[in-house]
C-alpha cells in the first residue's frame, strides 16, 4: 500500500451523512485521479450508495 491511509471510530453508527462529513474531510489530502491518492475504496455499504456522496466525489474528480 502506497499512499494515505485515514479512518474514524465512533461509539455509534455511521449515516450516509456521518459517512459524507468522514470523506470530505479528507479530501483536502486527495488529487483528481490517477494522480497519488486519488482513489477512495468503500464496500458496498447502503451508507456508500447515496446520491450525495457519489456527488461530492464526483466533484472532487476521485
Amino acid at each position: 500500500l502506497d499512499g494515505i491511509l485515514h479512518l474514524d471510530v465512533q461509539d455509534r453508527p455511521y449515516t450516509s451523512v456521518t459517512f459524507a462529513q468522514f470523506i470530505d474531510t479528507r479530501f483536502d489530502n486527495m488529487n483528481p485521479f490517477p494522480q497519488k491518492n486519488s482513489v477512495v475504496v468503500m464496500d458496498n455499504a447502503s451508507i456508500h450508495k447515496s446520491a450525495h456522496l457519489a456527488e461530492m466525489v464526483e466533484q472532487r474528480y476521485v
